[in-house]
């Protein structure tokens, strides 16, 4: 292991210790029936399984399944700037705290629970990953996220905006940093494959949903 990924094996185990010893009790308690009722909107790109962003394009993440804590800390990003994306900070500049915190509860559902085994061979460009994603992509806390069964295509782009400054985190755009060009999509392909597996909402009966 380089000095390089030791110091970023060090800084992620000790965030992930901060984020397990740190009381859950500042993540305010949500109402998934009033985010079931304002996440119209939400639904109309997260609630087609398999739906495109446009320009760049690539797949709308899937959410049900996800931890609601990271869900709302997701959205809050959107909202205040700390993620670039003009249609999610348009949604999300309109929501309280507790709006968030509602439509994070709703779309997370159950969140996943860590089935035990890992599906194939972690690679070696993604055991620090596992640090906070977990071996078999379901996370070891509640604020981070669970990457088991995401679109492939979505990991690629989230990991290239921590690269680029898209999404501010100073550990994960340490790490981003720190990977090689092959890196990114093999890392992207071995969460995909895990299970449990992240899922798409459901939404109401549409001409879009029709199959």
């Amino acid at each position: 292991m380089t000095a390089g990924a030791r110091k970023w094996r060090t800084a992620v185990l000790i965030t992930a210790l901060a984020g397990t010893a740190a009381p859950i009790l500042a993540q305010q308690a949500g109402d998934p029936r009033h985010g079931k009722a304002i996440s119209y909107t939400c639904l109309g790109c997260h609630g087609i399984d398999g739906y495109k962003n446009a320009y760049p394009n690539y797949s709308v993440p899937k959410l049900e399944g996800q931890n609601p804590d990271y869900l709302a800390s997701a959205l809050r990003g959107y909202r205040d700037g700390d993620r670039a994306h003009l249609t999610m900070h348009s949604q999300a500049s309109i929501l309280s705290d507790q709006d968030i915190a509602d439509i994070a509860v709703y779309f997370a559902g159950k969140p996943l629970i860590p089935g035990g085994k890992a599906q194939g061979t972690v690679p070696q460009a993604a055991t620090l990953c596992t640090s906070c994603h977990g071996q078999d992509g379901v996370a070891i806390a509640p604020l981070y996220p669970s990457l088991a069964g995401q679109w492939e295509d979505y990991l690629v782009r989230a990991i290239d905006e921590y690269k680029k400054g898209g999404r501010k985190n100073p550990v994960m755009k340490g790490f981003a940093e720190s990977l090689k060009d092959e890196d990114i999509p093999a890392i992207a392909h071995y969460f995909s494959l895990q299970s449990p597996s992240l899922s798409t909402e459901s939404r109401p009966y549409t001409v879009l949903t029709a199959k």
